[in-house]
């Protein structure tokens, strides 16, 4: 039948003569299959999948992403046959479904007579491209100004330029801001945005009787001088990271090294490093010149940033995991920096932004350039990412020396002890053979690496069998069995610390770290993002042309080209990277960001609602050195901030999102400051830390400690240090695949999925936050802590209670509270039937109450 049609088809076109026999056949018969199969994802009046249009004669003239569809007179080279032949996987069209042979026939056909078209439209005229010169009109393109700070109505409200531009808006909408917060409100505030702990009793006393003009003042640069800020804003930015302590979430493969980027962050963070700086070291840090032996170890560990997220380092297809990598680094650099979305470029010009190929591609060609993965041999299908060997100072090296000296006598000391306890136990092997009275068997369990001696001893108990003395009694049997059993354990438990010190042996200081390639050079576009189908040509490594001022500059031979990208991304006449850093910080003091879609600043996303102030802010941010703690001080200490978080009827009514900032918005407590703040209230909290978050010091917490075989080594938290208990949240292990120990509270508190990054976490609204703050141990042990702390110190229920609302809520206690606070302890003292003496049962459970409640796990 299908022999017979396409005899037909092609009989058909042999009886046509002329470009208008042609045209009557393409009318007739080809255009038809065409609009009802093809139309829907290939036509300017419904969508052009993968760029390729099939509504004109020069839309597969061009062609999409894979090149010109149709090759007249050529079918076996034409793409549009190849793929209705459903001959390659990664040509199928239509997807739905193969056609019918008629149909596939007649086609044929048509390209076989040299596919006549007579079909011209205006759209397929002008092939649908990026027009950078009308992209470059889109607000977020245009480059940085320096807006004057507005004048207003009252003049007298304003504490910063910041309040001016705030002020304006609102006048304009006939707006009038809340009144100030209290100072209770605002010292809890400020402690909490910058911190992430709330403030102690003596800071709140010292702050309320403070009457100086700069009290305010004073609290900030203590806030901002103190190691906790540090650890509050590197885990604002290891959101935007896909930070965590495990490679990939396939079989628990640790990272063992990426602790030393979190370390690097805050120390950053602490120390104020320039936030250009901050920008070109962990893009191109192992490129820089350095000052000294530690900062260039600090520029090495900062490419952390481009290596640490999930890999998926078992995948056995190189290329594909090569080009996935690539993927989200790209992702990440557009959107932590400049706010664009770029992964979908890898496949076809962004659909909505005026960003294409040629600038995912650029950046793609400088990362293929700089590998970060590299196969594991001997170990199956695995890979590993790249650690760089990091210099050392002189101490350093000696104090390495020595660790790895009491290593090795350590192995010494335990393999004389392994030993021991196998001649021991071959002996008690020839014991009991000569109890049963029958000939010693070999030991039943041969240690890894020990079989050799196991053989030896066991044949020296067979030969001296038959001298043995001879033992009798049961009892006799049952303990030297029991010894020999113990033995056995010992054995194990030796052998496995054996491995486990050879393995982390080697103790030089590593780090997850960028490095160039041997051959960098530009790369061809993958059609379809797929590394087994290169376009023709390579396309020239470069950054996003719309955002760009210049051409970008060359790459001298055997550069990968991160340098320049880093200097590209750093550089003040680019467009977006000081607004949406600028943005980012304004958000997390104040809820929502002045453009609120923080992550993405496209055609799509959210226009600035104050776009002047936000240009303003990126201004005074490069001016000022890139400095983000001054650009923290001068917002906090903003009239803005201070305003209170009441609602008014009637700015609500005008602006019910509060976009125009008339009030503070109210934000809960992130999953870190609410457990962080607990352990600081009842005092446990740890302040020094600092280490690696996985315990790979304890054996049991370890797995497969081989560089052979079928598997990687793999971590279990299984045993974590008791100090961890009490350790800041950004110490603690971060799991890809599930929350373990005692930071479980990530769970519940919409903690970023480590296998993606976001600049806003969400604020869930769930049940089970409500029962985990009720029944979990974190939240128990807290108050059991708190109130043992109080009552033992404090005597008198009033004082008590003014203290324990101080250190929870950070202000004092009102009179109706404490009215209720007492009928509660005694309601509770009574249930508990505790004597009037005791009342520490009832305070811990009214410690309870409030760290679950709104007052305690809001920032009003």
């Amino acid at each position: 039948m299908k022999r017979h049609f396409i005899l037909a088809a092609f009989g058909f076109v042999a009886t046509l003569h002329g470009a208008d026999d042609d045209t009557a056949f393409f009318e007739a018969k080809v255009l038809p299959v065409l609009q009802k199969r093809c139309f829907e994802c290939h036509s300017h009046e419904n969508k052009i999948k993968g760029g390729l249009a099939l509504d004109a004669r020069s839309g597969w003239e061009q062609g999409g992403d894979s090149g010109p569809a149709i090759i007249p007179g050529n079918v076996e080279k034409s793409l549009l046959i190849r793929a209705v032949r459903y001959g390659d996987a990664d040509y199928e069209m239509p997807p739905k479904g193969k056609l019918p042979a008629e149909e596939i026939a007649l086609l044929e056909a048509w390209v076989k007579q040299g596919a006549a078209d007579p079909r011209v439209t205006q759209a397929s005229k002008n092939r649908k491209g990026i027009d950078l010169d009308e992209g470059r009109k889109f607000w977020a393109f245009q480059p940085v100004s320096d807006p004057a700070p507005p004048t207003v109505t009252d003049s007298s409200w304003p504490l910063d330029p910041v309040d001016r531009f705030i002020l304006a808006k609102q006048d304009q909408a006939s707006v009038r801001p809340t009144h100030d917060a209290d100072r209770y409100t605002w010292l809890r505030r400020a402690s909490l945005d910058l911190t992430g702990l709330p403030p102690t009793p003596g800071e709140i006393s010292d702050f309320v009787k403070d009457n100086a003009p700069n009290a305010c003042e004073k609290v900030v640069d203590r806030l901002l001088g103190s190691r906790a800020y540090g650890e509050r804003w590197a885990r604002h930015w290891l959101d935007l990271t896909g930070y965590a302590d495990m490679m990939g979430t396939s079989n628990n493969v640790f990272a063992e090294y990426a602790w030393r980027y979190r370390n690097y962050v805050i120390a950053a963070f602490n120390s104020d490093k320039p936030f250009d700086e901050f920008v070109r070291e962990q893009i191109a840090g192992d490129l820089m010149p350095a000052k000294s032996t530690e900062d260039h170890a600090e520029n090495i560990i900062a490419t952390g940033f481009l290596m640490l997220g999930d890999v998926e380092i078992v995948n056995p297809d190189k290329a594909k995991m090569e080009a996935d990598h690539i993927d989200s680094q790209i992702i990440k650099i557009g959107q932590t920096f400049l706010g664009m979305t770029l992964g979908c470029v890898r496949c076809h010009d962004h659909k909505f932004d005026p960003v294409g190929l040629e600038d995912y591609y650029g950046i793609a060609g400088m990362l293929r350039s700089s590998p970060s993965t590299h196969k594991m041999p001997d170990m199956g299908v695995w890979s590993t990412l790249n650690a760089t060997v990091l210099p050392e100072t002189p101490e350093q090296l000696a104090s390495r020396k020595k660790i790895e000296e009491e290593t090795t006598q350590r192995i010494e000391k335990l393999t004389a002890e392994q030993k021991t306890l196998t001649a021991e136990k071959a002996d008690l092997s020839k014991q009991l053979a000569a109890i049963s009275g029958s000939a010693t068997t070999a030991p039943r369990t041969a240690q890894a690496g020990q079989a050799d001696l196991v053989a030896a001893s066991t044949d020296n108990a067979q030969k001296e069998i038959a001298t043995a003395p001879p033992v009798q009694t049961s009892t006799d049997k049952d303990a030297l069995t029991k010894r020999r059993d113990e033995i056995d354990a010992q054995l194990k438990k030796i052998a496995a610390d054996i491995k486990h010190a050879e393995f982390f042996g080697d103790k030089r200081p590593k780090a997850f770290a960028m490095s160039d390639g041997p051959n960098p050079t530009d790369m061809p576009v993958y059609v379809r993002g797929n590394p087994y189908a290169p376009a023709d040509g390579l396309m020239p490594r470069g950054a996003v042309r719309v955002a760009s001022w210049e051409p970008f500059p060359s790459i001298p031979n055997g550069q990968s080209g991160r340098a320049q990208l880093a200097n590209w991304l750093a550089d003040k006449r680019n467009p977006l990277t000081a607004r949406v850093t600028v943005n980012r910080i304004w958000q997390k003091l104040f809820g929502e960001g002045l453009v609120r879609s923080v992550d993405y600043f496209g055609v799509r996303g959210e226009a600035p609602t104050h776009p002047e102030l936000l240009d303003h802010l990126a201004t005074r941010f490069m001016k000022a050195g890139w400095s983000q703690k001054s650009l923290l001080r001068s917002l906090v200490l903003s009239r803005t901030y201070r305003l209170s978080s009441a609602n008014e009827s009637a700015a609500a009514k005008i602006d019910p999102e509060n976009k125009l900032l008339w009030r503070m918005n109210r934000q809960r407590l992130d999953a870190e400051a609410m457990r962080d703040s607990m352990l600081a209230i009842s005092g446990e909290l740890t302040r020094e830390s600092g280490g690696p978050a996985l315990v790979l010091e304890n054996p049991e917490n370890c797995g497969a400690l081989a560089l052979k075989g079928v598997n990687p080594p793999t971590y279990a938290h299984k045993l974590p240090r008791p100090a961890q208990e009490f350790e800041r949240t950004i110490y603690l292990p971060v799991f890809r695949n599930n929350f373990a120990g005692p930071d479980r509270v990530r769970n519940f508190f919409d903690f970023v999925n480590p296998a993606q990054i976001s600049g806003q976490r969400p604020q869930t609204v769930v049940p089970t936050q409500a029962l985990f703050l009720l029944n979990n141990d974190l939240l128990r042990k807290r108050s059991a802590t708190l109130a043992k702390n109080v009552t033992q110190v404090i005597h008198d229920r009033d004082a008590r209670i003014d203290e324990i609302w101080l250190r929870t809520l950070g202000r004092p206690v009102t009179r109706e509270e404490r009215a209720e606070a007492a009928a509660f302890l005694d309601k509770v003292g009574a249930a508990l039937n505790a004597p009037p003496a005791n009342d520490y049962p009832a305070f811990t459970e009214l410690c309870h109450g409030l760290l679950a409640s709104n007052q305690f796990i809001f920032r009003l």
